[in-house]
């Protein structure tokens, strides 16, 4: 570990600079990392990145799905629940049965059970290389909120798959009834444990005096704590940190500060920049490893790829096809119930079907298969699914995620008019709070407002906002001059401190924080 800790360190640069290089030409940086990673594997030399399976889930699933949940908006899942539903869980189901059949048709020794093992690996979009991807290019809300619901949940569904799958692979045998019992417990105990945990830390937070750094120390073991406590309860660990992150994002004015959310949305955003370029990279640098157990089973090089492009097309017809079926399925849904969209059209199915990158959970799945049996018997088929999963991975990253944007600018979806417009929205809320600070002002402390200067300019800014064109918001050439003033009084204050040494350095960071404030609040305006 020691003689390779450089190696790690420039792997980390190496991130950075390539997600500065996606972000200038406009590509998404899983594409570059996992290109990357697999041009490295080939230098001669460079040392093994190797993580036990076992801990693979424990290390980046609970901080991963936390951080996506917690980003999640609750509203958007509701009201899209049931075409989200529909790709999260029975999407996800049967293509994990036509990656079962196929590979059992075409791929020797392959079991249906192996299958379905597989099928469960690859079956899940990942929702980084989606989202990557849609920053550069404008979609509907609707469609953003789908895929980041789908992503969310789909996670969980193709892991109680694979689970199953697994005890399929070890016995030999699958009893429904008992199956079903299982299903039903770790689906019902995963959320419960999850909104469970996630209670619990409420209440740590709100009574224990905590400060900023503590509350930031205990959002990270929260993930943690509704994993591994649904995990050892055999319930689904992934929809426990999925459901508890949900229930405390939707409260999280009610047990954390002002300062606690915004300093803690920072860290959480640095280290999930960090887990998902690691597993990036880490996707191309585990080829050689993943080649030379093919050798070792006497399975060739052409013949393993050929099988990886096979399950690629299945995924990749599957999930267009279940596109056009869900608008099908919405239009006669549409004549008997009320449903979010009466007449989805067919530009929204393609691209819908045309997202299905894999990446993170994918090869975390497959790394998470055990070497061997506890009996000591090796696991049947191992490296050729990881093969099959990193050809799919790799495939689907830059096949589907260099052509998405393109074909994002050609389809030009309309303006489904899901939500007012961002300019008249923001207006509207300023207006509104505006009105409702001055309201409350005058009616609860009137006496208060005519004794102090300061609630008096206050309430004159108020009434500004209310009368010129309801907005404070500046024009282009106004924002750049008040962003030079604010570059001027930074460096004043920092030239202040070099030179006067009987200021405290606290004090003038308290005023440069506020600087910076200022220049973000530029940023949404």
């Amino acid at each position: 570990m020691l003689e390779h800790f450089p190696f790690y360190l420039a792997v980390i640069v190496l991130i950075v600079l390539l997600i500065m290089l996606g972000n200038r030409i406009k590509v998404a940086y899983p594409v570059l990392l996992v290109l990357a990673g697999l041009a490295i594997s080939f230098i001669p030399g460079i040392p093994v990145l190797k993580i036990d399976p076992e801990l693979i889930f424990i290390i980046f699933l609970p901080p991963l799905l936390y951080e996506a949940a917690w980003a999640n908006s609750w509203k958007e899942l509701w009201h899209w629940r049931r075409i989200i539903g529909s790709f999260a869980f029975v999407v996800v189901f049967l293509t994990a049965i036509s990656v079962a059949l196929v590979s059992n048709a075409f791929i020797p020794g392959f079991s249906l059970a192996l299958g379905f093992l597989l099928g469960g690996i690859v079956s899940p979009p990942d929702a980084v290389s989606a989202s990557a991807i849609l920053k550069f290019v404008k979609v509907p809300k609707r469609m953003a909120s789908i895929l980041e619901g789908e992503s969310l949940l789909n996670d969980a569904s193709s892991l109680i798959i694979m689970r199953f799958a697994m005890v399929a692979v070890a016995t030999g045998q699958f009893v429904l009834h008992e199956a079903a019992l299982s299903f039903v417990w770790m689906i019902a105990g995963g959320v419960a444990i999850g909104l469970l945990i996630g209670l619990v830390f409420i209440k740590f937070h709100k009574w224990l005096p905590t400060d900023v750094n503590m509350d930031i120390i205990l959002t990270f073991v929260t993930p943690y704590a509704m994993y591994i406590g649904a995990e050892a309860a055999h319930a689904s660990g992934v929809l426990a940190v999925v459901s508890g992150g949900l229930f405390l994002s939707y409260h999280r004015h009610r047990f954390l500060s002002g300062a606690s959310r915004l300093r803690g949305e920072s860290v959480w955003q640095s280290l999930v920049f960090l887990l998902n370029g690691l597993v990036f990279i880490l996707i191309g640098l585990d080829l050689p490893e993943i080649t030379a157990g093919l050798r070792a089973e006497g399975i060739s090089f052409y013949q393993a790829t050929g099988y990886g492009l096979l399950i690629t097309a299945t995924l990749i017809i599957g999930r267009m096809l279940a596109g056009y079926g869900a608008a099908v399925t919405t239009v006669i849904a549409g004549r008997f119930i009320t449903v979010a969209d009466r007449n989805p059209g067919f530009k929204a199915p393609l691209l819908l079907g045309w997202t299905g990158m894999r990446g993170v959970v994918s090869l975390a799945a497959a790394l998470s298969i055990p070497v061997a049996f506890d009996n000591g018997v090796l696991f049947p088929q191992r490296n050729l699914i990881l093969y099959i999963t990193f050809v799919v991975i790799l495939v689907t990253l830059v096949l589907q995620g260099l052509t998405l944007p393109i074909l994002i600018r050609k389809v030009k979806l309309p303006d489904f008019h899901d939500h007012l417009p961002e300019d008249e929205t923001e207006i509207m809320i300023r207006e509104e709070l505006a009105r409702a600070s001055l309201t409350y002002l005058q009616e609860h402390h009137p006496a208060d407002m005519e004794q102090n200067l300061h609630l008096q300019q206050q309430a004159l800014q108020w009434q500004n906002q209310l009368q010129f064109n309801r907005t404070v918001v500046l024009p282009e050439n106004v924002k750049s001059i008040y962003k030079n003033i604010l570059e001027q009084q930074r460096k004043f204050l920092l030239n202040k401190n070099k030179t006067e040494e009987q200021i405290d350095e606290e004090i003038i960071r308290k005023f440069l924080h506020h600087i910076d404030l200022e220049e973000e609040k530029l940023k949404l305006d």
